[in-house]
Order: structure tokens, then sequence, then C-alpha cells
């Protein structure tokens, strides 16, 4: 190995107090960030994509009550995309999961990829619709979008407690 790529170790012995550079870090020090395993991350999605279709039914059934039907309705719109957005990306993060664990993953991650390209698409002349005919009010479809981001702060934050 050349001095170029030869990593730096310091030849003194750790003392007590040091650690090195993989307790530091915090894999082996015990911390939840990185005791996160597979079964928790879909455990966490699947809360996520629970709590977005309650959050985005209730709200859409007040807006519908204070506002008329076309804002209820873009909420859910909005809600809907945020749903399946994450329903998407848990699919995508488990096939390339399964592809660096070298195991056989429910799906291929070609046909995962192409279905979160398409459902992309899907959701954006979604949106274009949803603008284009409904006249509601557009803050409640961004209210809608916004779901997917609250709930997985949520669970992120729900993580870090645990």
């Amino acid at each position: 190995m050349t001095d170029a790529t030869k990593p730096e170790t310091s030849e003194l012995p750790l003392t007590g107090n040091q650690t090195n550079a993989v307790e530091a870090s915090g894999t082996q020090a015990g911390e939840p960030m990185f005791d996160f395993n597979d079964a928790q991350f879909l455990g966490a999605m699947r809360r996520s994509m629970w709590n977005i279709a309650v959050l985005g039914v209730v709200l859409a059934g007040l807006l519908t009550m204070f506002y008329g039907w076309r804002t209820g309705l873009m909420l859910l719109v909005g809600a809907a995309i945020s749903l399946t957005g994450v329903w998407e990306w848990r699919r995508l993060v488990a096939a390339i999961n399964a592809r660096l664990d070298a195991r056989q993953s429910p799906h291929s991650l070609t046909r995962t990829i192409i279905g979160f390209v398409l459902r992309l698409a899907m959701a954006g002349a979604v949106l274009y619709g949803s603008l284009r005919y409904l006249e509601g009010s557009v803050y409640a479809l961004v209210a809608g979008l916004s779901l997917a981001m609250l709930m997985l702060t949520v669970e992120a934050f729900r993580m870090l407690k645990n």
C-alpha cells in the first residue's frame, strides 16, 4: 500500500479515556440511531402510512365542513400522494437493502425503480389535474403533501426517544 492510500493510525496504545473511531461513531456504543434494523424501519413506515391516512381523512373532513368539498378533496389528494410516496420509498429502500445484504428482495430492483418513476409521473398528473379542475385551496393540497414529512419526522423523534 502506498502512503497516499494507507489509513492514518496512531502507533500509541489507547488509554482508558480514549476511544477508537468505531466506538466514537456510535456503532458499537449502542446509540439508538445505529441500532435501527429492517423490522424497525418497516414498522416506522407502516405507522407513518397509517398516520398519514388517518390524519388526511380527519383533516379533509374538517376542511370539507368549513371550506367546502373542493378544499377537502384537495387535502385528500395531497394526503394520498404523500401516502403513496412513503409506500414507494419503503419499497425502494427495502429493495436496495436486500441488494446490499446480498439476499433475495420481494421485488426486483429494476421493477421497483420503474414503479417509483411511474408513481412520480402519476403524482404529477394528479397534482396538475387537481390544481386545474378542482378549484380548491392550494394550501390544503400543500398541507396534504406535507403530511408525509410531518409523520416521518414524528417517527424519527419516536426512534430517538426509544
